[in-house]
């Protein structure tokens, strides 16, 4: 069913029309066949890719594909009076403005966030109340026993 390029300038409108509607269908068809299988293609990578790594909660970091575990919000606890919006949690490398008030004589207890220091800046939890272990005598005993 090759056409040439005369049959094709010879066509009228419509016949084009019809032609391209049925070329475009045709199309349409195909590429989603082929897109299902590259979907499925797809899912069978990444199913092997996550058995590899462990499961699916393993999230990658970027490009080089390093896995990194989920590590939990830490707390600002030093904070510049100048401008209060930079703050450090006292992780990694001092901040700039912190380095050059301890170089002018400054403590770094004197930049402390009062919240921060007193604790870890989080709530610990405690253990379980020990209420939640005492039974009266009455609690223990079913009436199915003799």
């Amino acid at each position: 069913m090759w056409m040439k390029k005369n049959d094709l300038e010879a066509m009228s409108v419509d016949e084009l029309w019809s032609l391209h509607v049925e070329i475009s269908r045709i199309l349409l068809a195909r590429i989603t066949v082929e897109k299902r299988e590259l979907e499925k293609r797809l899912a069978v990578l990444n199913h092997g890719r996550d058995t590899i790594e462990g499961g699916t909660d393993v999230q990658a970091d970027g490009a080089d594909g390093k896995v990194r575990r989920k590590y939990p919000r830490v707390f600002p606890k030093y904070r510049n009076p100048q401008m209060p919006s930079e703050t450090w949690s006292g992780r990694g490398k001092q901040p700039r403005w912190l380095v050059a008030a301890i170089k002018s004589g400054r403590k770094i207890e004197d930049f402390e966030i009062a919240e921060a220091s007193g604790s870890k800046g989080r709530r610990q939890w405690a253990g379980p109340d020990i209420d939640t272990f005492l039974f009266s005598s009455s609690d223990l005993q079913t009436s199915d026993r003799p």
